[in-house]
């Protein structure tokens, strides 16, 4: 996801389905919660068989499938709800960038689920997809993840409305879900970016400013990841005026609108930390300059005093036969004490200059 490259691969015809994310161990599971606001119904390991019988619009139905290496379950799961085959491909393309779509009754949303990776400056993402239609909500995970643990507990507990609501406030609460994570992956940089702060101040070596562009590089790749996404939620704002899709009830897109909100509350901080890395890296390099001046100031001043001393000391080594000093009984002491004493005048006229 950081860098699309172009990358030659073989040749298929356009109905093949092909998994391209890399957790490809991950065995296809389904889970089901079937409910309203007095009854609920979970099975966590629903058979594709068992989906025929999931018709009753008057409960919410919410199918989470974990693992997307089996392309042929997860096309029989979208055909029997009558899913565009295109989006049977995006499910599967984990290279696709956050999207939002509506094919007639269906709504189709793929987004980036972003974490910060343990003991790594790295940051890790998964792509979940989901399809909403008549009730129903399908979500699509590459694992299995806690990203979605405390929804499930609400629902099972009937905590707060969620149970009293349609598969449209769902959505919205897995979307709000997977947005916490960006909070909680800038929140993680910017405790390292804070160590870089300090190292920067401290420490002139080049493995700071390898660490600086590091986390530049996490902060423009979780700006990638959240701008389309700013730019999804903005459709889904768009939608109440258009009234094309029934299938989000006018009272919740205000929830969706918090989302927008909140993405644009990401971007402002992530332009923020943005800003304190430069301000890092320019400190870094003032540092290395003040550094590399203070080296030459001291290189210079240690040339001047040598200088006036190497000058003297040429003269008296030129091969003339002719040198009255040489006679003189203290003239080796005398030319000392006047090399200390152009040394000791020189100390002081630059101490009083206050060069060093």
């Amino acid at each position: 996801m950081r860098k699309i490259r172009y990358k030659k691969g073989r040749k298929v015809q356009p109905s093949t389905l092909e998994y391209t994310g890399i957790h490809r161990d991950t065995v296809t599971e389904m889970q089901l919660f079937l409910y309203n606001a007095d009854t609920i119904k979970e099975i966590k390991h629903l058979k594709l068989s068992e989906i025929d019988g999931l018709n009753d619009v008057s409960k919410t139905t919410w199918i989470n499938v974990h693992g997307l290496n089996n392309p042929e379950v997860i096309d029989a799961i979208c055909q029997k709800f009558e899913a565009d085959s295109f989006i049977i491909g995006d499910i599967l393309n984990t290279t696709k960038r956050t999207k939002l779509e509506e094919y007639q009754d269906i709504l189709f949303f793929n987004v980036k689920s972003i974490l910060p990776l343990k003991d790594s400056d790295a940051i890790g993402f998964e792509q979940i997809s989901f399809i909403l239609k008549d009730n129903v909500l399908l979500s699509f995970q590459e694992k299995r993840s806690d990203y979605f643990t405390h929804i499930r507990e609400r629902i099972v507990s009937n905590s707060g409305v969620v149970r009293a609501k349609k598969a449209d406030y769902l959505l919205y609460l897995l979307l709000d879900a997977i947005i916490e994570n960006f909070y909680i992956t800038i929140e993680s940089e910017e405790e390292n970016v804070d160590e870089i702060i300090i190292l920067s101040k401290t420490s002139t070596k080049p493995e700071v400013l390898e660490m600086i562009e590091k986390h530049r590089d996490n902060f423009n790749f979780l700006k990638r990841s959240i701008i389309p996404l700013r730019d999804s939620l903005y459709l889904i704002k768009s939608m109440k005026d258009d009234h094309v899709f029934n299938d989000i009830e006018p009272q919740n897109y205000s929830y969706f609108a918090r989302l927008h909100q909140k993405c644009l509350e990401l971007l402002e901080q992530i332009e923020s930390d943005l800003i304190t890395l430069e301000s890092a890296s320019s400190y870094f390099f003032s540092a290395q300059n003040h550094k590399m001046n203070q080296v030459m100031k001291t290189l210079t001043l240690v040339s001047m005093f040598f200088l006036p001393l190497t000058f003297i000391v040429g003269v008296y080594g030129m091969n003339f036969k002719n040198f009255p000093e040489l006679e003189w009984e203290y003239g080796y002491y005398i030319i000392w004490g006047i090399m200390i004493a152009i040394v000791l005048f020189m100390f002081v006229y630059f101490k009083k200059k206050n060069w060093f």
